[in-house]
């Protein structure tokens, strides 16, 4: 399983070979998949797929962070699954599977990593057949399932429930309010990472410990947890994102110097976007990644893009390799480069 927001992050073999310098049959040979303490291959089909982040922590002898766990919390609608995976979530044989994905509402969803077919979390535990037209029945969940609480008001809803019970399930909002579980894991881990990085940032304590602070039991926090210590990070950006705000207008790439809002797309890794709408804007739009650092965007209305995958240079994508938190003034005179305009052109 590739777990959401992590598909650029894939490895393949020959990914692995190449970081290391060598064939991949010397890699095969050599034992090295099999050491101690080498990350576990993320599916066990027969062409083996590795999380870049794990091989490069075990490569540079630091610790291999984990990966989210099977626990209902850490479950998403993006993670994408195999053909094993999507086979076994379906609770079909391989071969009813392979029928299945050739339907067009499986196959326009299916992406290759690696060179192996997947497909979203979603799409897989969802699909339902078409009805049969002479049985006169429909197929699907019934109208309106899984929305009974517009999303505009199911934050506040489910913060009453979670003053009421911190122990609170997604199940359980499920229950009281008759949305999808996923729809209630999601608004949970929000609610839970919020206030749980209010009090962080109030008492100066861990994640953990604002969490035991709250009541909320520790089976239930580990992605609230990831998410409110990004919320922290993305806090203590503010300042230097609103300086990169006033440098921009100053010269005239944005028209108002208003801060970027700091984003979570994928949970762990802040996020920012800055639309360029000025006359003499270099690009459509900036990002801003804390692993990353800056990028231009070939879009003003979708700037972070899918996933907030970060992409590849080219097509009007420019990494300004500058650092992750670059003085504004190197920031705005790179957009202003003589080789970044004629890129541009």
């Amino acid at each position: 399983m590739i777990r959401a927001g992590r598909r650029h992050l894939v490895r393949t073999l020959a990914d692995i070979a190449a970081q290391q310098g060598i064939a991949v049959p010397t890699l095969l040979s050599s034992g090295r998949l099999q050491a101690e303490g080498f990350p576990a291959p993320l599916s066990a089909g027969r062409t083996r797929l590795y999380d870049g982040e794990q091989v490069d922590a075990y490569l540079a002898g630091r610790l291999v962070p984990e990966l989210p766990g099977d626990d209902e919390e850490d479950l998403d609608d993006e993670d994408l699954l195999d053909r094993q995976e999507a086979a076994a979530l379906s609770g079909i044989p391989l071969h009813a599977w392979d029928r299945r994905k050739k339907n067009p509402s499986v196959s326009e969803h299916m992406v290759l990593v690696g060179g192996v077919e997947h497909w979203p979390r979603r799409i897989v535990r969802d699909y339902t057949p078409a009805p049969r037209p002479q049985t006169g029945g429909g197929g699907g969940r019934p109208a309106g399932a899984g929305d009974q609480v517009p999303r505009d008001l199911l934050p506040a809803r489910v913060a009453q429930l979670l003053d009421d019970d911190p122990a609170l399930t997604a199940a359980g909002v499920t229950d009281q309010l008759g949305v999808h579980r996923n729809t209630a894991q999601a608004a949970l881990t929000a609610l839970r990472a919020q206030r749980m990085a209010d009090v962080m940032e109030q008492r100066g304590v861990t994640a953990a410990q604002a969490a035991a602070e709250l009541g909320y039991p520790a089976g239930l926090t580990r992605r609230a947890s990831i998410r409110a210590e990004a919320i922290l990070r993305g806090r203590q950006a503010r300042p230097y994102l609103a300086d990169v705000a006033r440098a921009l207008h100053a010269r005239g790439f944005t028209t108002t110097d208003t801060p970027p809002a700091v984003e979570h797309p994928q949970g762990d890794e802040c996020f920012a976007a800055l639309v360029l709408d000025g006359p003499e804007a270099p690009a459509a739009a900036l990002v801003w990644s804390e692993r990353h650092g800056w990028r231009t965007s070939t879009s003003r209305r979708h700037p972070l893009g899918r996933g907030a995958a970060w992409p590849s240079p080219g097509s009007g994508v420019r990494h300004l390799a500058i650092g992750i938190t670059p003085d504004p003034a190197d920031l705005v005179n790179a957009l202003d480069s003589t080789s970044w305009l004629g890129d541009a052109l």
